[in-house]
């Protein structure tokens, strides 16, 4: 619940207010520190999200370049949020999948370009209409300022309607 607390906190924030408020929640929770990526830019709808991976010592690896598990969880929770926020209503939203393919190794500052388009949110919303559950794959590609893909990422998202998955956890 307390999410969902979160995001009617960040609803009813103006707009302009409400990618600022993301961008700092993000960039300041701890595991997402972690990673080393920062949160570049967030559109006003919430529906872009650009992460920046810059090459550091903290993310550099032994062969001096960006280090798989940086570029990995750089994309972890984006999609989960852009969905909480664009799909306004009660959900639980889990990662049920990952998958990365590694294309070669990045010796500078990689970005990874997340988007959600209105057409998607609606086939979600239709699902859980329909059968108050549903999964979405995602692909993000970290890039090079010039567009040369380092690092292909597809994430597998699981969403529910809150009360439907509260009865089908309590059913187990």
């Amino acid at each position: 619940m307390a999410r969902s607390r979160r995001m009617e906190l960040l609803a009813r924030l103006p707009p302009t207010w409400r990618a600022r408020f993301l961008q700092l929640g993000f960039n300041w929770h701890p595991a997402f520190r972690a990673t080393g990526g920062r949160v570049h830019k967030v559109s006003a709808n919430l529906q872009h999200i650009v992460v920046r991976l810059p090459l550091r010592r903290r993310t550099r690896n032994i062969n001096g370049s960006l280090f798989g598990g940086s570029l990995f969880a750089i994309t972890d929770g984006v999609h989960a949020t852009m969905l909480l926020a664009g799909l306004q209503r009660h959900v639980i939203v889990w990662d049920k999948n990952a998958e990365i393919q590694y294309r070669r190794p990045g010796y500078q500052t990689l970005y990874a370009n997340f988007q959600i388009n209105p057409d998607e949110l609606d086939a979600i919303r239709g699902q859980l209409d329909q059968y108050h559950e549903a999964e979405a794959t995602f692909t993000v590609q970290i890039q090079d300022p010039e567009g040369q893909i380092y690092t292909t990422v597809e994430r597998t998202i699981y969403i529910a309607d809150a009360h439907f998955y509260k009865q089908k956890t309590q059913s187990r």
